[in-house]
C-alpha cells in the first residue's frame, strides 16, 4: 500500500486560489486571498476588516444589492451573478469592471452571518465601455443573463416600463438597434 499522501495546506490554496475570494461576516471581510487583492489593486490590510461596500462603485448598489440576494441565499443558500465592481487603489483606483460573483451563505437562516464569496475578472472580455449609473448597471446586468423587462423589474422591484426606459438609455449609449445587438455589445 502507498504511503498516506500528505495534508493539504488549506491556506496557501486560499491564497494562491485562481480567483478573488473573500470569507464575510456580517458583510464584512474577514480575510481574502492575493488574487482579490490584485484585482481590485489593494493590500490586505486595505481589505479586511472594511465592509464589502468598499469593492462597490456606490452605497446605493452596495445596499440594493444586499437586498436582492438575501432571499435567495436564504432560499438555495448560494447567490451568483455578473455585476460591474469599483477597482479600490494602484494605478486603475475608482475604475468599475464587470466581475462574477458566487457566494454561498454558511447558515441560510442568516444569510448574511457568514459567508464565502468567489470574484472573477470579466474586464478582459466584457470591457466597460460607456459610464453607467447604478440601476442602468444591474438593469445591464440582467439583460445579459437573458431575462425580459418583466423578469428584470421583478427582481429590482420596479415596473417593467421602468425597466424599459433604462434599456432604451443602455442603447443609445451603447449604440444599438436591438436588445440583441445591446447584449452583444455589453458582452464585449
Amino acid at each position: 500500500m502507498p504511503p498516506a499522501a500528505p495534508w493539504p495546506d488549506y491556506r496557501l490554496a486560499f491564497q494562491l486560489a485562481p480567483v478573488g475570494l473573500v470569507l464575510s461576516r456580517e458583510r464584512g471581510i474577514v480575510d481574502c486571498n492575493e488574487r482579490l487583492c490584485q484585482m481590485f489593486g489593494a493590500t490586505p490590510t486595505q481589505l479586511i476588516g472594511q465592509s464589502l461596500r468598499i469593492l462597490y462603485p456606490s452605497a446605493d448598489e452596495y445596499e440594493r444589492t444586499g437586498l436582492r440576494i438575501a432571499p435567495i441565499l436564504n432560499r438555495d443558500g448560494v447567490y451568483a451573478d455578473n455585476r460591474v465592481m469599483r477597482r479600490v487603489g494602484g494605478a486603475q483606483a475608482g475604475q468599475t469592471f464587470w466581475c462574477h460573483v458566487t457566494g454561498r451563505a454558511m447558515d441560510r437562516s442568516a444569510p448574511h452571518a457568514a459567508g464565502i464569496w468567489t470574484f472573477e475578472d470579466l474586464s478582459a472580455q466584457r470591457p466597460v465601455t460607456a459610464p453607467l449609473t447604478a440601476r442602468e448597471r444591474e438593469v445591464a446586468a440582467h439583460l445579459t443573463q437573458g431575462l425580459t423587462s418583466k423578469e428584470i423589474g421583478r427582481v429590482l422591484a420596479i415596473s417593467h416600463r421602468t425597466v424599459e426606459v433604462y434599456r432604451a438609455r443602455l442603447m443609445r449609449k451603447y449604440q444599438a438597434s436591438t436588445t440583441a445587438d445591446l447584449v452583444q455589445k455589453l458582452m464585449g
